[in-house]
């Protein structure tokens, strides 16, 4: 895993614009620790950071392609591709040399090979620009799924990319603006395809490319879920996710480094887990490396809240024991969530205000900070509910009728709304409902459905396609900014693109063929887990009960109103804000309570420390 950064302009002489290059470089130092590199010429110029992985002293980047003693191409490249062996065979064939063991050299002569279309071939996550001295073009991918970020920023003649907005802020040229659609993707919890923050900024959508050229700036999809009928009956559905899970799990567990599992006793992560130790074992290899985390105190005086009924530390210690991992419990305490510094690194990871989920970011920093100290590499279950229905609103009647985004609805309770302590008049000239309702309906326009499809198979094919492009993105974001801000590279298995593909496709009656959430996974994985885990109900990542959490909470907002000139000031209503303040904090503060706290307090912080002009 690795942080890229480019700059293509057709006008302008850029072997004079070292130090920019550098600069730029240099922010992706939290991504790529282990090496760095630039690669420029006249009118393009390409930096790279370095997290070793894969053949760790041959995948040094930039990587060039040479022939003849004549530069065809320059490849900056972050992610894993996870067939890159076969590729190479297929490639060496083909009369290709090789001077590397690494998967970047394999995607380098894969271009070389096949152009754009070697994107298709490519099994993993990634982020990549390769700048063509042939035809002068640059070229971005970002995988399909959308695990690795990717960032540009269009120029009079040319464009800025960066694994992060921080790369392309590193640019003089770039100004630090925010607008009003900006705000709209700060305080409403949907996840906007394209849309960066920053104005004039934008992220690649998943499974697209980009093509800069001197003919301007072109973007094209490569891959996107299809509508396909599934013909499998039940038992062979169950045979083929597991046949996947397999495949998917031995293939990712490649690396020249240590690794590990990140395991929370859910059905998600043992599953990963148990898989990766039975073809650890297999291999002769193993035991597998496993992580959990919990806060000080927390099995003790767990109370259930709407999204938790269960402490997660029972079901970790039953697949332990269960698979024999060598396991440790990362154990947190609530103070160091609030602590300054913690949260100043949250931030500085993010680029953006980390609003939604409130303690989850510095939680899974902390969390990922230990287990780098043992590992480099670890396995996680995100979209699992996403792809398998694990959701309570995949299986709420109400949810079924709502036209909005499902996490939106009333069922627990709404998922989060930050926006009561800010001004009325902001929030009326934002229109957040409106901005809602228009982007529920572009993404429902999206969804590919097969002819004569109706009912409930159609809207839970509607329901899915939304959590897989709007929902999920958010996690993987979050996933990935916090494990790269302490050099650790986290791999998702569920999000293979052809277990996703499959699975959407796979009809809801299947989905839930026993009555309960993600019938498919359980049914698939059963024989390697306890019972204890099979029969559990969803539970998310745990999030800290300490009430001393949001006390901390409310005395910095409070400090924060003191100072007149915070950028927060005029964007609250700070007779509700004070109000709000001297309620008293009941023993039951979870983290939807506090979402109201938690959204000033980040967007405060980000426009003071990035120094944001909002545009009226």
């Amino acid at each position: 895993m690795c942080g890229i950064v480019g700059w293509v302009d057709f006008e302008r002489d850029l072997t004079l614009e070292h130090a920019t290059v550098n600069a730029m470089t240099d922010t992706m130092a939290c991504r790529g620790p282990d090496a760095e590199g630039t690669w420029i010429d006249r009118h393009a110029a390409i930096g790279h950071r370095r997290l070793s992985v894969i053949d760790l002293e041959g995948g040094r980047q930039p990587m060039v392609a040479e022939e003849d003693g004549r530069t065809l191409a320059v490849l900056t490249f972050s992610g894993e591709i996870y067939n890159y062996r076969e590729l190479r065979s297929e490639l060496t064939v083909l009369g290709h040399r090789f001077r590397t063991n690494s998967d970047t050299e394999v995607v380098l002569r894969a271009y070389l090979q096949w152009g754009h279309d070697m994107v298709h071939r490519l099994n993993g996550m990634f982020a990549f620009g390769i700048w063509d001295i042939r035809r002068e073009e640059l070229v971005l991918y970002r995988d399909r799924m959308g695990v690795k970020p990717l960032f540009y920023f269009p120029t009079p003649h040319g464009v800025l990319f960066g694994s992060e907005p921080k790369a392309i802020l590193a640019n003089p040229a770039v100004p630090r603006r925010v607008n009003a659609d900006g705000l709209r993707e700060i305080l409403d919890m949907v996840k906007t395809p394209e849309h960066a923050l920053f104005t004039g900024m934008a992220e690649i959508r998943p499974g697209h490319l980009v093509r800069v050229g001197r003919q301007g700036l072109t973007k094209h999809r490569y891959w996107a879920l299809e509508a396909r009928e599934h013909t499998d009956s039940l038992d062979t559905t169950i045979t083929t996710v597991r046949e996947l899970l397999e495949d998917i799990i031995s293939r990712q567990l490649i690396s020249d480094v240590p690794l590990c599992s990140l395991l929370s006793g859910g059905l998600d992560s043992s599953a990963v887990t148990a898989l990766a130790a039975k073809a650890l074992k297999t291999h002769g290899a193993g035991p597998v490396r496993s992580f959990s985390v919990d806060f000080v105190g927390a099995a003790e005086n767990f109370v259930p809240d709407p999204l938790r009924a269960t402490p997660d530390a029972p079901y970790v210690r039953d697949l332990a024991e269960l698979v024999q991992a060598d396991h440790k419990e990362i154990l947190l305490d609530s103070d160091d969530l609030s602590d300054p510094a913690i949260r100043a690194a949250v931030l500085a990871a993010t680029d953006q205000p980390p609003v939604w989920y409130g303690d989850l970011w510095p939680s899974l920093y902390l969390l990922f900070r230990a287990v780098r100290e043992r590992s480099t590499v670890a396995l996680s279950g995100e979209s699992a509910d996403e792809l398998f229905g694990g959701y309570s609103w995949f299986h709420d009647p109400e949810v079924l009728t709502a036209e909005t985004f499902p996490w939106l609805t009333t069922t627990p309770a709404p998922f989060y709304d930050g926006t009561p302590l800010f001004d009325k008049t902001l929030l009326t000239h934002l229109n957040l409902p409106e901005r809602r309702r228009q982007s529920y309906h572009d993404a429902i326009a999206e969804v590919p459905t097969l002819p004569g499809q109706t009912g409930l198979e159609k809207r839970m094919r509607e329901l899915g396609y939304l959590n897989l492009t709007r929902f999920v993105n958010t996690l993987l974001d979050r996933k990935d900014r916090m494990s790269m801000a302490v050099g650790l590279e986290v791999r998702v298995p569920f999000c293979d693109h052809r277990l996703v593909e499959y699975v959407f496709n796979t009809p809801w009656a299947m989905k839930k063929f026993d009555g309960r959430e993600k019938s498919l996974l359980r049914a698939a994985t059963r024989d390697i887990l306890p019972p204890s885990i099979t029969q559990r109900v969803k539970a998310p990542y745990p999030s800290t009960q300490d009430s001393g959490y949001e006390k901390n909470l409310r005395d910095r907002l409070a400090e924060t109103l003191t100072n007149p000139n915070a950028p927060i000031h005029p964007l609250l209503d700070l007779k509700k804000t004070h109000q709000r303040l001297n309620t008293p904090i009941t023993n039951e503060s979870t983290q939807i309570t506090r979402i109201d706290l938690e959204v000033p307090l980040a967007l405060n912080a980000w426009l003071h420390t990035y120094n944001i002009t909002i545009d009226n």
